[in-house]
């Protein structure tokens, strides 16, 4: 990515107009699509578009809204083989200028139910956001259309290998139990005779 390109995604807080929203957009060009590739270890990626407006909130805070698409090829999680992804995602950020409404460091804190609230900073990066969004938003587990995991059964030479079924923890309790059958002096009932 070139630094004209860099820069011209870099919105400064105290230069942002606060009675209207800012409008940005980014399609990436080849070199910036190859920084992506390489940073989010992918095969291929095209037809990236992030579009969006940063609103102001109130006297200090801001919002950003966008949307993303983007077509991502990875590879299969079982074959190895390309896997094509269309991804479209709405993506939102609300920044606060309050530092109250973070905890200090050091103090331990729930998570906010909102995942979308951050810290305000002096700059916000739309490159940043867009390669965040990106990477959530890819499949964890790729899979080429008919690949599936097959069984491995793995033991020690002369063992019986261990199965999904017998390694539960009371796999054999109904073998046990089918095996048992009537004790001596009882009927098929339980009853003693």
């Amino acid at each position: 990515m070139t630094e004209a390109e860099k820069t011209k995604h870099l919105f400064r807080v105290a230069d942002l107009p606060n009675r209207k929203e800012t409008v940005f957009e980014v399609k990436p060009e080849a070199d910036h699509l190859k920084a992506l590739i390489d940073e989010l270890e992918l095969l291929g990626l095209k037809k990236v578009l992030f579009r969006g407006e940063l609103n102001p909130q109130g006297k200090r805070d801001w919002k950003l809204t966008g949307h993303l698409g983007a077509t991502v090829v990875q590879a299969c999680a079982v074959t190895l083989g390309p896997v094509t992804t269309r991804i479209e995602e709405s993506v939102e950020r609300t920044y606060l200028a309050d530092p109250s409404a973070f905890s200090p460091e050091g103090e331990e804190v729930e998570m906010p139910e909102d995942d979308t609230v951050e810290p305000l900073p002096a700059v916000i990066d739309i490159h940043g956001v867009l390669l965040e969004a990106l990477s959530l938003a890819l499949p964890l587990y790729p899979r080429a259309e008919g690949a599936e995991f097959g069984q491995r059964d793995l033991a020690p030479p002369g063992a019986e290998p261990l199965t999904e079924e017998t390694a539960r923890p009371f796999a054999g309790l109904a073998q046990l139990v089918q095996n048992k059958g009537p004790a001596a002096g009882e009927d098929d009932s339980g009853e003693t005779t």
